[in-house]
């Protein structure tokens, strides 16, 4: 639920109400380096810009909390990568493996029309962020839909990522929860263009 909030908040780019929401995360006993984990996934959905500003709230919560003689647990690293091939093969597999969808089915729409950004997507996004294991799948796909919940107007992005939550074994009452929540949050102006898609 932490994590639901917390993604929503920064794709919207709310900071005021992304401090609590990491105060909230920290005290359910996330780990910052599992709160930044979640911040450093969103800027492949919702930029950089709204990432570093988000990561940049997380500092700021900490040097707060630490200042108020509260050491919140830092946790461990993300694991080296052990596999030595290259990034497109092994991002092809990861969007397999979390899809349901085989590596070798034919490109459509974007792929065939931006070539070069299919490329980026698998070699940056299933590749480099999806193998670092400081998240589950679950938990990054759960981050995933609520920071696209948060951007707002990307409803086919949403609709593919719900499909993968419940491929990956979220079930739609799940889902039909974060979209409760995130209507607490941000309001139903952000939750009701995705209910249908579920």
């Amino acid at each position: 639920q932490t994590i639901v909030v917390v993604s929503s908040y920064t794709g919207k780019g709310d900071l005021a109400r992304l401090k609590p929401a990491i105060v909230q995360a920290l005290e359910a006993g996330i780990t910052i380096n599992e709160i930044n984990e979640v911040l450093i996934h969103a800027y492949a959905y919702c930029g950089f810009p709204r990432s570093l500003r988000a990561i940049q709230t997380l500092m700021q919560v900490v040097d707060e909390r630490k200042a108020n003689g509260i050491n919140d647990i830092i946790g461990r690293e993300a694991s080296p990568i052990m596999d030595n091939r290259n990034r497109y093969e092994r991002g092809c597999d990861m969007l397999a493996e979390i899809s349901g969808i085989p590596a070798d089915e034919p490109k459509t729409g974007y792929a065939v029309f931006a070539p070069t950004i299919e490329r980026f997507l698998k070699e940056h996004l299933f590749a480099d962020l999806f193998e670092r294991d400081l998240l589950t799948y679950r938990e990054r796909e759960l981050a995933t839909v609520s920071i696209l919940a948060g951007v707002g107007g990307v409803e086919p992005m949403f609709k593919s990522h719900a499909a993968i939550c419940l491929h990956l074994g979220i079930t739609s009452n799940q889902l039909s929860a974060l979209l409760n929540i995130i209507e607490t949050n941000l309001g139903n102006i952000y939750s009701e263009p995705l209910r249908g898609l579920l």
